[in-house]
């Protein structure tokens, strides 16, 4: 990971400033915990926030990216970086890896300076490994910086979320969000599409728009007029949807049900895609307060993946709830 790149990306550049003058009046936080979805770059500000500290250039501008401690960064070879993951294969993010983290954090630092400890994703944490964390945030050594990345939504027990400095991070104005994707991709159209499906996250936009989202939105709205018609098995639908990657499919429809709920309610919104599977008038008078419950359920598989739920399950739930309402 190039750890100059967040500092280029406008909708950090808030964030990025906190941690400066925090650093420039040496009070820079001994723990960070970054909430943002999907795409916004939560480790992409972690890795500029390690660098920051470790950064060995005095009293130039912080990360330079020219000294020997950038160089290893840059490497993947500093000795006192240190990130935590969820491993391959693996649903939570064990106790072992937390205590390994501990281990080398409590140790001296190799070149003098700064030790960072980064937890990404750390709304996996299993109890164990929460809790054997929270001794390190209630005593952390000298001039060290432990950071953890999580979803807004995270899971965290809050003795741990009480004890670090929180940076929300928030999707920029459309506007500001497709001047940076036509200015880094060099293609002016064909971005609205994707950012919408990402919710304003630019780096969840590239991704969409690199799946081939156009074909999936055409995708999509096929299926669910299919559904809505009864010609298609929502059984089938959703086995289909897990084969493909369900991500991109939920978010498509938390996408949709929320611009046909703001048409519905005389909101800003576009209601002629809604045409092919006759949500208009679902969308009226008593029938509302269901888009709202299955706009609900949506959000509660987003949040959910992550834990082990039974996808196939939990689609056909939502493909039945989808197909009650447009009966």
């Amino acid at each position: 990971m190039d750890y100059l790149t967040a500092a280029g990306w406008p909708w950090l550049a808030d964030p990025i400033a906190r941690l400066r003058a925090a650093g420039a009046a040496d009070r820079l936080p001994h723990s960070l915990l970054i909430l943002a979805a999907p795409g916004l770059g939560a480790a992409e500000l972690a890795a500029w926030a390690g660098a920051f500290a470790l950064c060995e250039a005095r009293p130039v501008a912080r990360p330079c990216g020219e000294c020997a401690a950038c160089a290893l960064l840059r490497a993947d070879a500093h000795p006192d970086w240190h990130v935590v993951r969820i491993e391959e294969d693996a649903q939570q993010i064990k106790v072992d890896q937390v205590r390994e983290l501990i281990e080398r954090l409590v140790q001296k630092s190799y070149r003098g300076g700064y030790k960072v400890g980064l937890i990404e994703g750390a709304e996996a944490l299993n109890a164990n490994g929460a809790n054997a964390f929270l001794k390190t945030l209630e005593e952390p050594t000298a001039r060290t910086l432990l950071m953890l990345t999580a979803a807004r939504s995270h899971r965290l027990p809050p003795t741990v979320a009480s004890r670090c400095l929180k940076l929300a991070l928030r999707p920029p104005e459309r506007a500001t969000a497709l001047a940076w994707l036509r200015s880094q991709s060099g293609e002016a159209q064909g971005w609205e599409v994707p950012l919408a499906l990402a919710g304003g996250a630019p780096l969840r936009a590239v991704e969409l728009r690199r799946a081939g989202v156009v074909e999936l939105d055409a995708e999509m709205r096929r299926s669910l007029a299919d559904l809505a018609a009864g010609t298609l098995d929502l059984t089938l639908l959703a086995e289909r949807w897990v084969r493909a990657d369900p991500a991109p499919r939920v978010a498509w429809l938390e996408n949709w049900i929320t611009t046909r709920i703001l048409a519905g309610v005389g909101g800003a919104g576009d209601s002629k895609t809604a045409e092919s599977v006759r949500l208009p008038a679902a969308a009226r008078g008593p029938k509302i307060t269901a888009m709202y419950a299955l706009l609900d359920a949506v959000r509660d598989f987003r949040r959910l993946a992550t834990t082990g739920v039974n996808p196939q399950l939990a689609l056909e739930a939502l493909l039945l709830r989808f197909r009650s309402l447009s009966s």
